[in-house]
């Protein structure tokens, strides 16, 4: 019996906040076969760091079926515990880890997804990155200017 080969999509994301913690927001773009799909939304007390995380799940959450995931992120935090440290964190019932609630959270969103994470330099002029940090950055601003 043959498989069926999971549908392969690459997941850009980014996080802002303004204040660390402070008004933040999160960015995503989903593309799969050439078409692009934005997402973004915002908390209004947060940090970079859950906000780079809420982005990468937020963009899970959105597929309709299981999928070969490449996250791309200018997020090393993100990349590394994804690639190499949640194995871990889980076997040690994440003693010691910050945003439990949203790894958690983030492993849920994950399932039946093979998920591998790509570091890229922010800023630095890769198209989707910058496109995800304005997403994030305007998602941000949004939430401050409402609180």
């Amino acid at each position: 019996m043959k498989k069926n080969k999971k549908k392969v999509v690459t997941l850009y994301s980014d996080g802002s906040s303004l204040g660390n913690p402070g008004s933040g927001g999160w960015g995503t773009i989903l593309e799969f076969m050439g078409k692009e799909r934005e997402l973004s939304g915002g908390e209004a007390e947060t940090t970079n760091n859950r906000m780079e995380l809420t982005a990468v799940i937020r963009g899970l959450q959105a597929l309709k079926e299981p999928c070969s995931v490449e996250v791309v992120t200018d997020s090393s935090y993100v990349a590394n515990a994804i690639n190499s440290w949640l194995k871990n964190w889980v076997a040690k019932g994440f003693k010691k880890v910050k945003n439990v609630d949203l790894w958690q959270e983030y492993l849920e969103a994950a399932k039946g997804h093979d998920v591998k994470a790509t570091w890229v330099r922010g800023h630095s002029g890769h198209p989707q990155n910058e496109r995800c940090d304005k997403l994030a950055v305007e998602a941000a601003q949004k939430i401050k200017k409402e609180l």
